[in-house]
């Protein structure tokens, strides 16, 4: 399979414009002939088909939670970022690119980093004037702060409910079309399938929630807007219900799954505390611009943190990048707080965490300006852990959180199933083996507002003579026929275990052997043990009642047994990578100080994996060229 991504022609900072300026349109009266429908109602989501919905077409949208406001983008804290150079430190679109690039370790396109970098100029100009309430300066221009992996101040900020306020403005402009009647909104509705007609994405099979009842939508286009899946770890920031499923049965009608393995394990998680949590909670990055990351100098220390003096305290982050600090990037600083974990010198009831410490801050700037930079995090934290942590450094610890890796897709955001397109967190684009923090809200964003509704018009503008798509074609029968067969399937699975027995299994095997770090054996052990695992699944899971009403078990088993297909091709995408770059950290591949070791002369490509009907995967490779950004190795120190 040739895999083209479609990259324009012209120098780095003209190709967005270039393709802006030959892409195919299709006018205002055509527009209503179009039918597009939208899986997912976050950021990408929803600011898509308020877009679509504001051009004229006509469009569906689809969320499993009861209100598009529940969508995961939600739970972004720490801000977004954007190449203003409001600071006059020196950023500019540029650096941010150079940023961005390097922060993936050099396994992403140019193209797409460039781009997301010059969208974001836009992005915050639209928010603003959507009503999203940015921190400012006291004279009243917008603030910034730093983030990790940066050296510049390029994060725009709304306390620490960022993702909140950017969602709440793309939800109004979601619910405006709505009552405009452009766009259609079904809530508490999951996708099952994608319907493929000749070759092309034609529709999608759902299942209403509420009901139980199995409905069919036939579109011109498809767009999954779903998330990404670092819920397969079972303890992860993301909400119970984020999932991979969407994606998943794309894939599995022809849609490539491109570099699986790379999933970011965040440095600010409270850690865990015990074997009854269902998730963990994050806290932004944000506080890394005045938190400062240390362990006691004594193994397995007994005395409270405010007890140990500065003397005995490892400033590990400082002491090993002090050109980054405590604001290196997330995959370099998860590590090291996970080698000093192992290493003995965790703290904590469970010792699985390191300290997070604002008294110099606190002291320096005053404890006012703490609270109105992360007041609400501060609560946060003392609701959930009972400590003021104003007055006692926080606790954190690694936790799963941001997938890197999702459905490939070319420079128009297209899948290898045309008329299928796939936005944000649901497709690989723009981060590379690492994201930096504040750019997943950013690429939601301008996938949704600013890249899409051009690129998907260039596709649809072939469609202005098709006509309705007829959900009575007999590929719809059939994908219905095969969600009903799974349903049915599930229905009469009456073992002994619960969904969330396997779940927490194989996020166990998943975190110990493709988790922080890898190796071959771990990597061979696991791809062993998620096979005997779904066995076991199939022949005991119990699911209670049935398929025909509302049945949360029923929605998790699907989502589980998608999972545990997922988890099988992370491995093998971990196992063929024999280097390391960003996340996948691979045992066998560090320098002598324990760095990540690249391998560019043969792995500077994109794993795209294709679907073998649960055999071996099938791996194709997207080579990388860099034109303007010769790769350099990876060092903040």
């Amino acid at each position: 399979m040739n895999l083209n991504a479609k990259i324009p022609e012209g120098p780095l900072e003209k190709k967005w414009e270039n393709y802006k300026k030959t892409a195919k349109l299709v006018n205002p009266a055509n527009r209503k002939k179009i039918d597009v429908i939208v899986i997912g109602t976050g950021l990408a989501g929803s600011s898509l088909a308020a877009s679509l919905g504001e051009m004229g077409y006509n469009v569906k949208s689809f969320c499993f939670q009861d209100s598009p406001r529940r969508a995961h983008s939600v739970a972004a804290q720490g801000g977004v970022n954007a190449a203003k150079n409001y600071k006059n430190d020196g950023d500019s679109v540029y650096r941010m690119f150079a940023d961005t690039l390097k922060g993936g370790d050099f396994r992403a396109r140019e193209a797409n980093v460039y781009r997301m970098a010059e969208c974001s100029l836009n992005l915050i100009d639209q928010a603003v004037a959507q009503g999203v309430p940015f921190g400012r300066e006291y004279g009243g221009y917008l603030n910034n702060r730093s983030f990790g992996g940066v050296q510049v101040s390029r994060t725009f900020y709304a306390r620490g409910q960022t993702g909140q306020q950017l969602l709440l403005g793309s939800y109004q402009a979601l619910m405006r079309q709505v009552g405009k009647k452009t766009v259609e909104l079904f809530t508490r509705h999951e996708m099952l399938d994608v319907v493929v007609i000749d070759g092309k994405a034609r529709g999608v099979i759902i299942r209403n929630l509420d009901t139980g009842a199995i409905e069919r939508h036939g579109a011109h286009a498809v767009v999954l807007a779903t998330g990404g899946y670092g819920k397969i770890y079972y303890l992860s920031t993301l909400a119970m219900g984020c999932n991979g499923s969407a994606i998943w049965r794309a894939h599995k009608k022809g849609a490539l799954m491109a570099s699986p393995s790379w999933i970011q394990i965040h440095p600010t998680s409270l850690p865990q505390s015990g074997d009854y949590q269902s998730k963990l909670t994050l806290m932004s990055e944000s506080l890394r611009n005045d938190g400062r990351i240390w362990v006691p100098l004594t193994k397995n220390e007994t005395r409270s943190a405010n007890e140990i003096p500065e003397s005995e305290r490892d400033y590990y982050l400082e002491r090993r990048y002090p050109a980054f600090g405590n604001l290196a990037p997330r995959d370099i600083s998860s590590r090291a707080a996970k080698e000093r974990i192992d290493a003995g010198y965790g703290i904590g009831p469970l010792k699985n965490a390191v300290y997070l410490d604002f008294s110099k801050a606190i002291k320096e700037q005053g404890i006012d300006k703490i609270k109105e930079k992360y007041g609400n995090l501060f609560d946060m934290y003392e609701k959930i852990t009972g400590y003021n942590a104003y007055k006692v450094p926080m606790m954190i610890s690694p936790s799963a959180h941001f997938s890197m890796g999702g459905l490939w897709v070319d420079y128009e955001l297209m899948t290898t199933i045309p008329g299928l397109f796939a936005l944000g967190e649901a497709n690989f684009g723009d981060h590379g083996a690492n994201r930096l923090g504040a750019n997943s809200l950013l690429q939601a964003s301008v996938d949704g507002y600013f890249i899409a509704p051009y690129t998907m018009a260039n596709y649809l503008s072939g469609d202005i003579h098709t006509g309705k798509i007829s959900t009575e074609h007999p590929e719809f029968e059939k994908a219905e026929m095969q969600v009903r067969e799974q349903l049915a399937r599930f229905s009469n699975c009456k073992g002994t275990k619960t969904v969330d027995y396997y779940h927490k299994t194989l996020g166990k095997i998943l975190y110990d052997h493709c988790g922080l770090a890898r190796n071959e054996k771990g990597l061979q052990l696991a791809i062993s043990e998620i096979r005997k695992l779904r066995d076991e699944f199939y022949q005991n899971v119990h699911i209670p009642g049935n398929e025909a009403s509302m049945n949360t078990e029923i929605e998790k088993a699907g989502r589980v047994a998608d999972y545990l297909e997922i988890g099988e091709l992370m491995c093998y995408d971990a196992l063929t990578r024999n280097e390391s770059c960003g996340a996948h950290f691979r045992e066998e591949y560090q320098t002598e100080e324990g760095e990540a070791k690249r391998n560019d002369a043969d792995y500077q490509f994109i794993s795209a994996w294709e679907w073998n009907s649960g055999n071996t995967p099938v791996l194709h490779k997207e080579p990388l060229s860099f034109e303007v950004l010769q790769p350099i190795v990876r060092s903040y120190k």
